[in-house]
């Protein structure tokens, strides 16, 4: 019991960050005009955390393993409560920079932390219920987060920042105070394989073609997801309030799946199998949504994909995992890596894809995921 209260501790941590992330989303129009931002300065606070969060989750990783995940998740978390806090006070560019680029440092520390954290308290039968928990956390937070930014932003622009803020610092106290480093036993009593450098690892087959599989898919992810409220806006003339309710209910049922259904799914399928299909419904969608001119073809297409979406990220992190064996770190850090070289380069082909036809870029992110899913065939549902 005392475990599993410890588990819900570190995952919680994750939810609050998210729902920190979620906060400040409403009022960043309002920030850009506050401030006179143009679009470019804009995107560039989004890749800054991007690519810091790129650049720092293979160090985060491997630390994990080897100082523990405690002082990871420790650091991560005030580390963003001062970002949170930093963004709130900021009245220069440089000053926002900054704080997006701690803010893309906490995430690359505290995701992969929490992730190997979950998988060393659980065993491999546990593991698949254990990452539906995770992602559904993120997901959570990711829900509630703008609305209650929303009704913070009554009280001035910078106060979902400063909610944020203290969100961090309420977790960083509590993982201090509370959170305790699993015991060796714990860490190795289900885990296969020897420890290894990064290079190593990304040699052995398993991890070498998911990770291609994680990065290819990242990008096609995320060409379809960066573009969809502009996309549905200028080809469906689409309504912000009919944006935000399909986007909500999407993300509504795709929370209930994680929570309650992902471990029966997991359980009757396998990851695998879950992947490959997620991969062949997204595609396949976004396909449709591309080619029809059915405003309810269009909801119903993006709740399949969105869905889609939010199965694949756990039955990944599920499956490398019960392959990591004692590199818990590592293997959670890289997979954060190549996902964010995928949420870097999607959205920027994407825009630019957008700027020669506001179809193209569903064709492509159709394309790349169903020749993903060709790819995902050669995988097999084992441990190695």
């Amino acid at each position: 019991m005392k475990q599993s209260k410890m588990m819900y501790l570190a995952i919680s941590n994750l939810f609050l960050v998210f729902l920190g992330v979620g906060l400040v989303i409403p009022v960043i129009p309002q920030i850009k005009d506050e401030m006179n931002f143009s679009g470019a300065t804009m995107g560039m606070m989004i890749s800054i955390f991007a690519i810091l969060q790129l650049l720092a989750s293979p160090i985060s990783g491997i630390l994990s393993d080897k100082i523990g995940r405690k002082q990871l998740i420790v650091s991560g978390m005030i580390i963003f409560s001062i970002s949170e806090l930093l963004f709130g006070l900021a009245q220069s560019i440089n000053v926002f920079y900054i704080s997006r680029g701690l803010g893309g440092i906490a995430a690359a520390l505290i995701m992969p932390s929490v992730t190997a954290f979950v998988a060393d308290m659980t065993t491999v039968g546990e593991r698949s219920r254990a990452m539906g928990l995770v992602s559904a956390a993120i997901s959570g937070g990711f829900i509630i987060g703008p609305g209650v930014g929303g009704l913070l932003a009554y009280f001035g622009t910078r106060a979902p920042f400063f909610a944020a803020s203290l969100l961090g610092l309420i977790g960083f106290i509590l993982t201090l105070v509370v959170l305790k480093e699993p015991q060796k036993h714990i860490l190795s009593a289900h885990s296969k394989g020897s420890k290894g450098s990064v290079i190593s690892t990304l040699m052995r087959p398993i991890f070498a073609s998911l990770f291609l599989i994680i990065l290819i898919s990242s990008f096609g992810l995320q060409a379809f997801e960066s573009i969809y409220s502009i996309m549905v806006e200028t080809n469906f003339a689409f309504t912000t309030g009919e944006i935000a309710i399909v986007i909500t209910i999407s993300g509504l049922i795709a929370l209930i799946c994680q929570l309650f259904f992902f471990d029966a799914i997991v359980q009757k399928m396998g990851e695998i199998r879950l992947i490959q299909l997620t991969f062949f419904a997204s595609g396949l969608f976004i396909a449709i949504i591309a080619l029809t001119t059915s405003h309810f073809i269009v909801i119903l297409g993006t709740f399949v994909v969105f869905l889609a979406f939010d199965l694949f990220r756990p039955a990944v992190t599920s499956y490398l995992s019960k392959n990591a064996g004692q590199q818990q770190g590592m293997i959670n850090g890289l997979n954060s890596t190549f996902t964010s070289f995928g949420n870097i380069s999607g959205p920027l082909a994407a825009g630019y894809l957008f700027d020669i036809n506001p179809i193209f870029p569903y064709y492509i992110s159709s394309f790349i995921l169903l020749m993903t899913g060709l790819l995902s065939l050669f995988l097999k549902q084992r441990r190695d």
